[in-house]
């Protein structure tokens, strides 16, 4: 069982890329992966990005399509339009069912990514996805509205189920997330962890429904493994210590 992540490098372990490795091969997906753009950050503080030509990112797509055969995947911080257009062709030219995780802004406050590309996403990656996995803050950008309570969470999943089915994460509102699957709204209420240990939690969330789907589960049930699994990831603490070596047998 095959995944790729499409997304940006964090040297520090805890988001981008390799969070996505870490959470495929945790739960027995291997996993290969396109860097998009490098950062410097770690979980405190945001520094640059640095993004790759958008020749070298094709590239490292046909190497992997080449060996390998790949039915499902995600995508992460993509950057700039032309890189959105990229992906968007080959994950559609090659046959790759995904799960957007439209990362525009570091857990840590860094700008990840130019600042017009709501619209491409939307009209180009987002409408063809399984799933989006915005947080708060993403949601806002690409719904256009502001979200100050569960009200305007569920407005903007609404505006954003027209594109696609919309998972709106809730770490910024209360622990309150909306799922919005073909227009029938399900909030999914968790009591937040208190903790700094969340640096690379979307990432992994998004990560973990696409491994689970890949498994062959369908798409809520691969929403609730996730959202098990990443809970489970944030109260032992594993974005900073040890990894996720020990998280699948919690999930099993």
């Amino acid at each position: 069982m095959i995944g790729i992540s499409i997304a940006g490098f964090d040297p520090s372990g805890g988001a981008g890329i390799l969070a996505d490795i870490k959470t495929f091969t945790s739960l027995g997906i291997y996993g290969t992966s396109v860097i998009t753009a490098l950062t410097a950050q770690n979980p405190k503080k945001f520094f640059s990005t640095y993004p790759t030509v958008i020749e070298y990112i094709e590239e490292q797509f046909d190497s992997i399509v080449d060996e390998y055969d790949i039915n499902y995947g995600k995508t992460g911080m993509l950057y700039s339009d032309e890189v959105i257009k990229l992906v968007h062709k080959k994950l559609k030219s090659n046959h790759i069912k995904y799960v957007v995780d439209p990362v525009m802004i570091a857990s840590s406050g860094g700008k990840l990514s130019e600042n017009s590309i709501s619209k491409t996403l939307k009209n180009s990656l987002i409408k063809d996805s399984i799933l989006i996995t915005p947080n708060v803050h993403e949601a806002e950008i690409l719904s256009g509205i502001s979200i100050k309570n569960i009200n305007d969470e569920i407005e903007a999943s609404n505006i954003l189920n027209e594109y696609s089915d919309v998972l709106i994460t809730g770490g910024h509102l209360n622990g309150n997330s909306i799922l919005n699957l073909d227009g029938k709204i399900k909030v999914l209420k968790e009591d937040l962890i208190k903790t700094n240990n969340v640096h690379g939690s979307g990432c992994s969330l998004s990560a973990a429904i696409t491994s689970y789907l890949i498994k062959g589960e369908e798409l809520s049930v691969a929403i609730n493994k996730a959202n098990k699994f990443v809970r489970i990831a944030i109260e032992n603490g594993c974005y900073q210590t040890l990894g996720f070596q020990n998280i699948s047998k919690f999930t099993r």
